[in-house]
């Protein structure tokens, strides 16, 4: 009798120890699974675009214009309606029925070939005030034409030829607070103008400190800009930087160099962004962040196929201090060619590149597979997060570009002369990925804000703009984890996100409705602060991002 006794009570208490086995075995998958997608994930969308993504921009219509250069001979999808451009200084196609550019559609995951009739390698551009992509310069029979590209449906490029007054090749674009864009630099040109001209006979105005920054490999090609809440400009070539006065042509402050012997600009190609203006802070605290570079003479060693390590460092500075100085990081492996992406959290994304050599053709090594989160608010200790690594090599011409459900559209990488896709190290490349922050994990899906509402397309300077939003998540929301981000979108090549500002709005008013919120944010009051123009507006949600939305900046 008390053997069977203790017999029925051994068979359950064993079943229950391999439930509960079963049980933990689970849960430390899913622990695993959400550790893993903390990391960030990758998704591949295409294996073939068309072209090699070497330049981007995101218009309005959630469409992403991407192109790369004529005379590379012929992409991987023809021109529409059997139409042909002739081109002599192609040097592999006089007659090209190729497409070098495409319409990339997020929603649909297909792309539309565009017709380039100028060479638009190395290139600029930035989005004006009505959302049109103005784009300038390039090589050869493209060094002085400006192009326009509306974001509208079966748009196409329009080109102006002798738009700029002289050749632009490596230059870099800004919008400015009255709606025209600056063109500094370039290859040999130690000067700025204007896009449009407010006459036919304003041309170029001198700037010696491009001269100044330039050495035997140059290193200071697509100059770093941004725009400072003051209305100067903020511009850095090789290692050193000043504070511009572009209406009059004055440097007005000079920063101290920054240390480690390190170039950052092109071809020791870094990459910069101003963190995050915070309305909550009147948005006059600035702060540079300026990451990875190369030697000096990396450029020159790596044509001797001796291919230094990259930089290992960030470079950070408060621009608004009354003595500033720099302050020196270090992210977890060397990079060069790096992107630095804004994130909607004020995180910095620095995704692509490699850990060797320099930008240019067959001059990079040892590919940085790996991207970094950085999170300028923690300890200085605690700042860089290593995420998931992609498969495919993003080096030389390589760009991303963050789109509105918060992933990150990443493509290109073309070190060769030509296409070219067998025989080399790397190959050119074609394909399209999409990188997921952690933000966007599985597991924090029910924190995302939905908005629902908001008062208008158009945003007023010193307004107050409503909006509502609910979250699936049942618990109450917290105001104090609310908050509210407004992007411009950029025009992003050669790891520089041209016209890249994020600003965090005040929220002034919460409201707690029978199904969702509603809240009240302080538009920016001055266009030194967000020149007129298309914005995305994020609604956050313990740091997990809406969808973002578009609307109109204007005064």
């Amino acid at each position: 009798m008390g053997r069977g006794y203790r017999g029925k009570f051994i068979c359950p208490i064993i079943i229950l120890l391999i439930l509960f086995q079963l049980c933990c075995l689970s849960e430390g998958r899913a622990g695993s699974r959400a550790a893993e997608d903390s990391n960030g994930s990758w998704e591949l969308l295409m294996n073939n675009s068309g072209i090699s993504a070497m330049h981007m921009a995101l218009m309005r219509t959630d469409k992403v214009i991407m192109f790369d250069r004529t005379n590379l001979g012929p992409s991987n999808i023809s021109l529409p309606g059997g139409r042909c451009r002739a081109d002599p200084k192609d040097i592999a196609l006089k007659n090209d029925c190729w497409a070098h550019s495409i319409e990339y559609d997020i929603a649909r995951n297909r792309v539309r070939p565009l017709m380039i009739q100028t060479d638009t390698w190395c290139s600029a551009g930035g989005l004006d005030k009505d959302g049109r992509l103005i784009q300038t310069g390039g090589y050869s029979d493209g060094e002085r034409v400006v192009r326009v590209f509306d974001a509208c449906d079966g748009c196409d490029w329009v080109e102006f030829p002798d738009s700029l007054a002289v050749r632009r090749w490596y230059s870099t674009d800004i919008v400015l607070p009255d709606g025209r864009i600056i063109v500094v630099g370039g290859r040999k040109q130690f000067n700025y103008e204007f896009i449009p001209k407010r006459s036919k006979s304003e041309s170029t105005i001198e700037f010696p400190f491009l001269q100044r920054t330039s050495d035997p490999s140059e290193n200071n090609l697509y100059p770093f800009l941004h725009l400072l809440p003051d209305g100067l400009l903020y511009i850095f070539a090789n290692q050193w930087s000043v504070a511009f006065n572009y209406r009059n042509a004055t440097v007005l402050r000079e920063y101290p160099p920054m240390p480690g012997g390190f170039s950052r600009n092109y071809p020791a190609t870094g990459s910069s962004v101003l963190l995050p203006l915070d309305g909550n802070r009147g948005f006059q605290e600035v702060t540079v962040l300026i990451c990875g570079g190369a030697k000096s003479n990396a450029y020159l060693q790596a044509k001797n196929s001796e291919f230094l390590p990259a930089a290992a460092t960030c470079g950070r500075m408060k621009l608004t201090d009354p003595n500033p100085t720099w302050t020196m990081e270090q992210m977890p492996f060397p990079r060069v060619m790096g992107d630095m992406v804004m994130l909607p959290t004020g995180e910095v994304l620095i995704i692509n590149g490699a850990q060797n050599g320099t930008a240019g053709w067959f001059l990079a090594r040892n590919p940085a597979f790996h991207p970094v989160l950085y999170r300028p608010d923690l300890d200085p200790s605690n700042r860089f997060v290593t995420l998931n690594p992609s498969k495919i090599p993003r080096v030389y011409h390589s760009s991303c570009h963050l789109i509105p459900d918060g992933r990150i559209l990443v493509g290109g990488s073309n070190p060769n002369v030509l296409y070219t896709f067998v025989g080399v190290l790397f190959p050119t490349e074609l394909s399209l990925e999409a990188f997921s922050p952690p933000y966007l994990a599985p597991h924090l899906s029910s924190l995302r804000p939905t908005v629902t509402l908001w008062e208008a397309d158009e945003m007023m300077y010193g307004s107050i703009f409503l909006l509502e939003f609910y979250v699936e998540d049942n618990m109450p929301v917290n105001q104090d984890y609310i908050s509210v981000s407004l992007m411009a979108p950029t025009f992003t090549t050669h790891s520089f996100s041209m016209n890249q500002r994020l600003l965090r709005l005040q929220i002034v008013e919460f409201v707690v409705l029978p199904l969702s919120y509603q809240i009240s944010v302080l538009v920016p009051p001055s266009r030194n602060l967000a020149p007129p123009g298309y914005y995305l507006l994020f609604v956050l949600y313990h740091g997990v991002p809406s969808i973002g939305k578009w609307v109109q900046l204007q005064g």
